[in-house]
């Protein structure tokens, strides 16, 4: 297909991993920098074919942590840049996820999970990364991560993937599956007039300090080569950069860190309600699994259980207060792993919830689901 248009107006057969490639190129990203992996592939090789043409850099690196390493220099140098990866290049690039956390760094991850641990299953279904997403790193942050469940929202959270990087000057991760990301279904892209775009927000003086924020706690991100001093390290720093190793200033830098998430966490989290209102037992779920536990809650009701379904597209930051407004439901947790919403969740509600786990490789059928429903309502009456 021969493209020179920015943004490919219309309506398309798309997979999620190529409706995520171009929803990268229509938020503004001109520099990509990956290793292939299953199967996250097809994002890197729509992007090897787009981004030329739209002037953008395509560059295949000798692994993972070069990788990363490259798209946070690019975005110092001014380019909106991304990466695509499963959970072993995820795991290799946990140290620079952190270095983009701490030098302020606005940069997208990609990452289609597998089943795992270590090589696991290559191209089939998994959800293990969802603590890796927050906790992956070494020290403390606050971690924005996203879960689509289709290759409509692949495309769109794509680019508000990208606009939460700019605008909260950090790292980004849209925390696809494989089952999402090789799921072919109708994605529109719509006029580039009417796509969102957030640029980051750049010093009105020259020099500025690089890391001097503003009310909201984000500070504005000068770019190299345009005549602003700067200095970026991954050790603890002031304001212009310069490493200061003392308590005083660890405690000082990373409090900003983690408030400017958590100041920001109602505008960043986002979910979905379905017949929550009256529900007696209420399923959360993300990503392909919300899929069938949309279809799971339909079948509860046929059988006179009032469910309900919380989906989570913003995994972290995760809506505690939401679940806790609900805490006097039974709840079900169903996820392709072996529990790690449901830390969250059970932390929430203050109670354990009933868990339907899988161990990877294909997604949930909705009768699983349903299963866990109904053993939830038993508990309950």
């Amino acid at each position: 297909m021969k493209v020179s248009s920015e943004t490919l107006e219309g309506e398309y057969f798309l997979s999620g991993d190529a409706a995520a490639a171009e929803g990268a190129v229509a938020a503004g990203c001109r520099f990509f920098a990956g290793y292939p992996i299953t199967p996250s592939s097809e994002v890197a090789e729509r992007l090897a074919r787009r981004l030329p043409q739209v002037g953008g850099v395509f560059i295949q690196m000798e692994d993972e942590l070069a990788s990363i390493a490259a798209i946070l220099g690019a975005s110092w140098g001014g380019k909106k840049s991304m990466t695509a990866t499963s959970g072993p290049g995820f795991s290799l690039m946990m140290e620079n996820y952190g270095l983009g956390m701490m030098t302020e760094t606005p940069t997208v991850i990609v990452n289609v999970q597998r089943a795992g641990p270590s090589t696991g299953l290559p191209t089939l279904l998994g959800q293990g990364e969802f603590m890796q997403a927050q906790f992956g790193s070494h020290g403390v942050f606050e971690a924005i991560a996203l879960a689509p469940e289709s290759p409509q929202e692949c495309f769109d959270f794509t680019i508000r993937a990208f606009n939460l990087a700019e605008k909260f000057r950090q790292p980004v991760v849209l925390l696809m599956d494989e089952s999402t990301g090789h799921l072919f279904e109708k994605v529109r892209i719509p006029p580039k007039k009417d796509i969102e775009k957030v640029d980051r927000k750049k010093p009105k003086e020259t020099p500025h300090p690089p890391f001097m924020p503003d009310e909201g706690l984000i500070p504005p991100m000068p770019i190299v080569g345009e005549g602003h001093m700067i200095h970026s390290t991954g050790l603890t720093h002031d304001e212009y950069g310069r490493p200061v190793i003392t308590a005083e200033a660890q405690g000082k830098l990373v409090k900003r860190l983690v408030e400017k998430i958590r100041k920001h966490a109602d505008e960043i989290m986002d979910y979905e309600e379905v017949m929550t209102e009256d529900a007696e037992v209420i399923v959360v779920a993300y990503g392909i699994t919300a899929r069938s536990a949309r279809r799971a809650i339909v079948l509860a009701r046929e059988k006179g259980i009032k469910a309900g379904l919380i989906r989570l597209k913003t995994v972290w930051p995760f809506p505690e207060k939401l679940l806790k407004k609900y805490e006097d439901r039974n709840f079900v947790v169903a996820e392709v792993n072996q529990g790690q919403a449901l830390i969250m969740v059970e932390r929430a509600i203050g109670k354990s919830a009933t868990f339907v786990g899988k161990m990877g490789g294909e997604p949930h059928r909705p009768e699983e689901i349903l299963k866990g429903i109904q053993e939830a309502y038993d508990a309950g009456s």
